[in-house]
């Protein structure tokens, strides 16, 4: 064990690999060890692995700088997760440039049943802050992991309401563990291990400098279901961390605010361009989620007294026996053509039957 971390670690510090490179290593070679054993030629076959790449991957600098991290998280207990790994947030999975390797500290199950992810500007304004506070208040009762960046502003409020609401929050950081940033977060930070936990993708030593940021953000917006954008200029770091989870294909909302505030800008902008769904509360999310307890009860009644049609039956009985299905693999257990599944589909949704989620999944 302490030799396969040894070379997870090592494979995130090779210059030049990155986490797509790094993950098509390990299926080409068959596990992170056999890509340091792997001979010189065999390297040089996998696509996109280059003379540079294949020269890091040999020389034992790397190997040597990550025994000091296993150190390191001994001593401080950190939680190693890599990508293989059951503990890893499984919904970064479903990301291509997914981390490699996380580091945790912390109580928070990384896979809970539902995430979201707050987010918003620095200069956060009292409406802000108030609209955040009552979003999280909302959503206490759908038992719901708060996700957001530690930074000033609507990242510290989101964190802070979900300490006083008893929900455990998790803080994304564009640093190693051995630092906070802001350094006025610290107090926050330590309540947070005990009630949530912070991740970071960067080993202990790393500073929080401005390219981490941007890298920080595609965690906090994989990992969840939604992606919530309380305030925001146009430019925003909130507004990058949006694009990503339309990318991801997760849901992503937009609080509105008052027409020329610079504060809301970035929020009315993604709200206008159909980037995401306008939310003025935390009930908003719950519902469109589906997280709803009245939804539940009604699509339990709609699923006793409403008839389908056999191919909406067939379509449903497959989503049933299956958990969460996409509609390639409906397709291919119902036999059906992609036209007729995707028709069924409308049809069960608008019921309230089947509820679509992030990813393209449906699940009953």
């Amino acid at each position: 064990m302490a030799s396969e971390l040894l070379h997870q670690i090592a494979l995130t510090l090779i210059s030049g690999v990155g986490d797509v490179n790094g993950k098509k290593l390990v299926a080409y070679c068959g596990s992170v060890e056999a890509v340091f054993k792997e001979k010189r030629a065999a390297l040089l076959k996998i696509p996109g692995i280059g003379t540079v790449t294949v020269n890091s991957i040999h020389r034992q600098k790397v190997l040597k700088r990550a025994e000091e991290e296993i150190r390191f998280i001994e001593k401080y207990g950190v939680r190693p997760l890599f990508f293989t790994q059951a503990g890893y947030p499984q919904r970064l999975l479903n990301c291509e440039d997914g981390p490699l390797l996380l580091y945790f500290k912390g109580t928070a199950d990384l896979n809970a049943q539902r995430v979201i992810s707050i987010v918003g500007t620095r200069r956060a304004t009292n409406y802000g802050r108030r609209i955040c506070e009552q979003i999280i208040a909302d959503l206490k009762p759908k038992n719901i992991l708060v996700v957001s960046g530690l930074a000033y502003g609507i990242d510290s409020c989101a964190h802070r309401k979900s300490l006083e609401c008893e929900m455990e929050t998790v803080g994304v950081l564009a640093h190693g563990l051995d630092r906070i940033y802001p350094a006025q977060n610290r107090k926050l930070a330590e309540k947070m291990l005990e009630q949530g936990g912070l991740l970071t993708e960067f080993p202990s030593g790393s500073n929080p400098d401005r390219e981490n940021f941007p890298k920080r953000n595609r965690i906090v917006a994989g990992m969840s279901d939604a992606v919530v954008v309380v305030e925001s200029g146009k430019k925003g770091g909130a507004t990058i961390t949006a694009g990503l989870g339309n990318s991801y294909n997760r849901d992503v909302f937009a609080i509105p605010g008052r027409v020329g505030d610079d504060s809301s800008r970035g929020c009315n902008f993604l709200i206008r361009t159909n980037r995401a769904a306008l939310a003025e509360n935390g009930d908003d999310i719950a519902y469109l989620m589906g997280w709803d307890d009245k939804q539940s009860l009604r699509r339990k009644q709609t699923r006793m007294f409403v008839g389908f049609s056999e191919e909406e039956n067939r379509v449903l009985n497959s989503i049933r026996e299956s958990g969460e299905i996409s509609i390639d693999r409906l397709v291919i257990r119902t036999g059906m053509a992609t036209s007729k599944v995707a028709a069924a589909l409308l049809n069960l949704e608008f019921e309230g039957v089947v509820q679509s989620l992030p990813g393209k999944l449906y699940k009953v």
